[in-house]
This record gives structure tokens, sequence and C-alpha cells, in this order.
């Protein structure tokens, strides 16, 4: 069973359920229904488990070069691909099931089209073809907010797409410091990540530019009035760490610092989220 647990990419999936339900917090002013709560995030875990699964089958022969992943349960010989292509399949079926049955279309088809965008046309496709694979890619990890808003309100409105353009956002600087750090590793797998294709000053760069333009973008639902001073004032001191990092990652071009950097960007991500849920229903402290 703990094999097919790995296959489930549990902290990513963790990850990304808890901003998923902080759409669904955010897009009542009260509290959601416990029970669509409850189905929504089970229909979300099982979509985003199964397509977690299918990057592990689609990816095995490049998970086999590399040394973070070679360790994984295809690539180590402890499961066969029909075994994960079977559990992966239940899990997407299952997910499908629920969220059109008990919460509704909306959300089902959003996230069947999530999980098309991240296991099909970002893994087969985009990661190989491009070293703006992430950013074009990344449209399909930023969509649990947006799923979550939906499951509550059978709609996606302005506020659940700043959620998204958050997201979006952040995704490139945090991936592409995981990749400066394994460079050698997407080298030798073949794989066009951007310290690969454009080196490590570039991506370097573009880390920084990203994480600049997060402020003003993490800026914007204080300005829309979706949160207050408390989620400002936490988006800014978080700000100020990911540019410092991002600045001194520029000048040094550490691989150590550019896990420290990804490492930060993860928790920098789930703070975010945090400050958006605490301003929400205590926004008087």
């Amino acid at each position: 069973m703990d094999r097919y647990w790995q296959l489930t990419k549990p902290k990513v999936v963790a990850a990304i359920l808890f901003t998923a339900l902080v759409g669904m917090f955010l897009a009542t002013r009260g509290w959601p229904r416990l029970d669509l709560m409850l189905l929504a995030c089970g229909g979300i875990w099982l979509a985003a488990a199964s397509a977690a699964a299918l990057n592990h089958v689609l990816d095995r022969r490049f998970d086999a070069a590399m040394m973070r992943t070679r360790r994984r349960p295809l690539p180590s010989g402890q499961l066969t691909e029909r075994a994960a292509l079977a559990f992966a399949a239940a899990l997407g079926i299952a997910s499908m099931l629920i969220l059109a049955l008990r919460v509704n279309m909306l959300t089902a088809a959003l996230t069947l089209a999530s999980l098309i965008g991240y296991s099909l046309i970002y893994t087969v496709w985009l990661k190989h073809a491009t070293p703006q694979n992430i950013v074009i890619g990344g449209a399909a990890g930023a969509a649990p907010p947006v799923l979550g808003w939906a499951a509550v309100t059978n709609g996606v409105g302005a506020n659940a797409l700043l959620l998204f353009l958050i997201v979006f956002t952040w995704t490139p600087p945090h991936f592409w410091a995981l990749a400066i750090a394994r460079r050698d590793e997407y080298l030798k797998a073949g794989i066009p990540m951007l310290p690969v294709t454009h080196g490590v000053q570039v991506t370097c760069t573009y880390i920084l530019l990203y994480t600049i333009l997060l402020v003003p973008v993490t800026a914007l639902p204080y300005l829309t009035g979706l949160s207050g001073p408390i989620y400002l004032s936490g988006a800014l001191v978080l700000n100020a760490i990911f540019v410092s990092r991002a600045y001194a990652l520029r000048t040094s071009h550490c691989p150590r610092l550019a896990m420290r950097t990804f490492r930060y960007s993860i928790n920098y991500l789930l703070l975010l989220f945090l400050f958006l849920l605490i301003d929400h229903y205590f926004p008087a402290l």
C-alpha cells in the first residue's frame, strides 16, 4: 500500500488541497456547508492524486535517469505500469463521480480540465517541448483555489481568478529554483528546463523578475476588497523575504541557495493563503 501512496505525491497534493480549501472559505462570507466541503475536498484530492500517479507513469523513463526520482515506485521496479495506470484511473473515475454527482458539474469539468492539463499537456508535451514549460503549464497547478471556489458557488468570479493569478505567478520562480538545484539531473534526462537551455544566470534573472512581479499581484486581493490589512501586512513581509532571496540567488548562483529558495517558496505560498484565510474570518484582529 505504501507504494501506491507514494504515487500520489502526498506533500504536493496536501498543498493543492489547502489552496482549494482556502478558495472554498473565501467564496462565502460565512462557512461553507460541511457536507459540500468534505465532498469537494475528497473529489479534488482524488483528482490530484490521480494526476500525480499518472505523472509517475508518463515520466517513468526520465525519473529513472534522475537521482531525485529514481527510487520512485516505477523506476525502482516496486510497481508495474499497468498497476499504476489502473490506480490512477480508479482515483480519477472516483473523483469525477463525486464531483459531478455530489458537488456540481462545473467543478467536475474544471477539475478534469486541470487533470488533463497537468498530466497530458504539461507532462507529455510542454515539459519536453519548451524551456517555458512551467510558465505555460502553470495554469493547471494554479487551478485548485478556483476549483474550491466553484465547488461552493457553482461559479467562477473575479476574486477566484485573482487567487489563480497569484499561484500562476508564483509557479515559475518556485520550480525554476528547484531546476537550478537539479540542473545536472535535468540535463542528463534531456528535459529542456530553463537552466539547461539558457543557463543558471538567465534563470536567476527570471526568478528575480517573477518574485518582483508577485509584489503587485499579491496586493490585488487587498486592492479589490477581497482581503484587508492583516493579509496585506503578511504579504508584504513574505514578498520582501522572497525578493531578497531571489536577489541573493541572482548574485551568487549557488545551488544550495537555490534549494533554500525553493523550500521557502513552498512556505511562502502556504503562509500567503493562510493570511488570506485569517483576514477573511478575523478582519478586526
